[in-house]
């Protein structure tokens, strides 16, 4: 993941043709509303939501709701299992947090973002946090699979 160039800027969108798409958008895969956890929460709460809620990845948010990182559920549950994680440790001690710099811009996903965009950004990323415009609340986690699955429904 990388960073914003500045919130007030609207959205650059990469456009690379995509008819297997037919213009449709994120919000046209219908995404399970987001759960994000806060960055002092416990690794416990992360193990039960994911559990709960089949996530593969898990927004970590700082005081002011930006997301900061994510935590790999799938890495989070080897650790739980091979007691490198304990219940009680601190969320951020297992959160993979997103590099942040002029180097790395950051790619802002809404659910205006074509998904032909979307499938770009995941040619690089494992998934995509699906933000409002003004990356004040985190909205969704998109990933290859959810394009899939849409074309697959879709026919």
């Amino acid at each position: 993941m990388t960073t914003a160039a500045s919130s007030s800027e609207a959205p650059t969108f990469l456009s690379f043709g995509g008819d297997k798409y037919r213009g449709a958008v994120v919000e046209d895969l219908q995404l399970p509303p987001a759960f994000a956890l806060d960055l002092n929460e416990k690794i416990l709460k992360a193990i039960e939501f994911a559990y709960e809620r089949d996530f593969s990845y898990i927004p970590v948010l700082a005081k002011d709701r930006k997301p900061i990182g994510y935590v790999d559920v799938g890495a989070l549950k080897k650790q739980w299992e091979g007691g490198q994680a304990k219940p009680e440790d601190p969320i951020l001690s297992h959160t993979t947090q997103f590099k942040r710099g002029k180097s790395q811009p950051y790619t802002v996903i809404t659910p205006w973002t074509p998904l032909a965009d979307l499938e770009a950004f995941l040619k690089d990323n494992d998934f995509a946090i699906v933000t409002d415009s003004g990356r004040k609340f985190v909205l969704g986690v998109a990933t290859a699979d959810d394009l899939t699955n849409f074309v697959s429904r879709r026919g």
